[in-house]
């Protein structure tokens, strides 16, 4: 079992996503930070904002590979292909769906929990302005490029 822990953490490509990810969701902490003054570093874990951290994860992953294993490989495209879905859905479906958690969230605001019983309040942030997945596709190249 040690073998694979290890090989888990000696694996580049991982380390590489890994590290964007973090990157993009400090950078949503030290954003926030600048307009609201306040540290919360419950960011870490969100979804949504600037900037995405879905896409800089798995576009830095297909950058590492298509440098490792080369641009014209199967691994590349296969990588490239997932990006590609990540960052459509993000600014697509995601997106719709946080645009219509908010339409929720008043609905029921206006027509009282008689009518409408949630748990608590729908998450609104859900996806990505185009913005914001262009600036986790351009951190996932720059981390990719420096790690590897």
């Amino acid at each position: 079992m040690p073998d694979i822990v290890n090989e888990i953490i000696s694996n580049k490509i991982l380390t590489t996503a890994v590290v964007s990810w973090f990157s993009a969701q400090s950078i949503k902490i030290i954003l926030a930070f600048f307009k609201t003054g306040k540290l919360d570093l419950r960011l870490i874990m969100s979804s949504g904002g600037m900037p995405s951290s879905h896409t800089a994860f798995v576009v830095a992953m297909a950058v590492a590979v298509g440098l490792d294993r080369g641009f014209d490989t199967i691994y590349f495209a296969i990588a490239s292909v997932l990006s590609m879905v990540v960052m459509y859905d993000a600014t697509g479906v995601r997106r719709e769906a946080g645009k219509q958690a908010a339409a929720i969230n008043i609905v029921v605001k206006h027509l009282g929990e008689q009518v409408i019983k949630l748990d608590k309040a729908l998450k609104e942030l859900l996806g990505h302005r185009p913005i914001e997945v262009f600036f986790g596709f351009l951190l996932g190249i720059i981390v990719a490029m420096l790690l590897n």
